[in-house]
């Protein structure tokens, strides 16, 4: 029998007991931020209802003082392409970029600031950011005997935000290379780099990226659709199935083995989610690294590894004006 009152969307059901202030915090540098903590209904319609506290530490302050520094560099220089009117700048931010330095610049360490010299000054400051950020999660993972999923998946991501902002545009000797910080012109430079190189599409890794893409948006899906369904058995108790198999864990086993012909288990669903999520960045950074330092038109490289068909001849041969009869010398 149908019963709606079970078909949950939502954390229907939030639990509010004595704000958890959390376990002691060894070898830290400060003290939690906003101890013990508030309650939000907005937060615990997707999560766990108590927000806070936070620890920060050294670390944590210092992501958060660099990328407020980068971020700032940003704003002022969109700022100043639209004359420092706030209006324009609040109307026309999709469209406002700060761009990397021309191609006559080179690669050198610090251009001139007139000539796209901010732009890796606030790029070095976002890069500090992030990986002041990754080393705190691997000492945050480590101090809480976590193994290192969380860090070597946000490894990953850096991995290719380094190949699309440093490592290539450094191999390739020129700053021009790099992606520009805004919204849209981000997308443009997307474009234009495929287009520029022959089609990224006919790029291998990019492909692969592609697919480790939808197959991780696939199995993610499958798998919240799967505990959702199991909630009423006591399916998000995912940790307590693991180790001890219980109705839920059968039910989903059993509608996959019957849909599919095979399931995987309550921990191996999340080794293939966590795989297929991070070789998206690591083939996605292969295959741009690999674009103009390696190969120069990626439609030319697959049709000389028999991949990519040549497009048909159909239009005729463009016949030169000057060699028709009557032409004026």
């Amino acid at each position: 029998m149908f019963l709606p009152e079970y078909q949950n969307i939502f954390t229907r059901v939030q639990v509010r007991t004595a704000l958890d202030p959390g376990i002691e915090v060894e070898n830290g540098d400060f003290e939690r931020v906003g101890a013990p903590g508030v309650y939000s209904w907005l937060a615990g319609t997707i999560g766990n209802a108590q927000f806070g506290p936070i620890y920060l530490g050294f670390l944590g302050v210092a992501s958060i003082i660099t990328f407020t520094i980068g971020f700032t560099i940003i704003g002022f220089n969109m700022l100043a392409s639209v004359n420092w009117n706030p209006f324009q700048f609040i109307r026309l931010l999709p469209w406002l970029a700060l761009e990397p330095p021309a191609a006559d610049q080179g690669f050198k360490l610090i251009p001139a600031l007139d000539k796209g010299g901010w732009y890796p000054i606030a790029g070095a400051f976002i890069t500090a950011s992030v990986l002041l950020w990754w080393v705190r999660t691997y000492n945050r993972a480590k101090a809480l005997g976590l193994g290192m999923h969380i860090p070597w998946a946000f490894a990953a991501a850096i991995w290719l935000y380094l190949v699309l902002g440093f490592i290539r545009p450094m191999l390739m000797g020129s700053w021009s290379e790099a992606v520009p910080f805004g919204l849209l012109p981000h997308l443009d430079w997307t474009t234009a780099f495929s287009i520029r190189y022959g089609n990224l599409y006919y790029n291998p890794f990019h492909a692969l990226s592609i697919v480790f893409l939808y197959g991780s948006v696939m199995l993610f899906a499958m798998h919240g659709a799967t505990i959702l369904a199991v909630t009423r058995y006591g399916g998000e108790r995912e940790l307590e199935q693991i180790t001890d198999r219980g109705t839920a864990t059968e039910r989903a086993a059993l509608f996959w083995r019957w849909t599919m012909g095979w399931n995987a288990t309550m921990e191996s669903i999340h080794r293939w989610a966590w795989w297929f999520a991070i070789l998206t960045p690591i083939t996605g950074g292969i295959g741009i690294l690999l674009t103009g330092t390696v190969v120069d038109n990626w439609y030319l490289w697959g049709i000389k590894h028999g991949i990519v068909p040549p497009y048909p001849n159909v239009f005729p041969a463009v016949v030169d004006p000057s060699t028709l009869p009557g032409a004026l010398p």
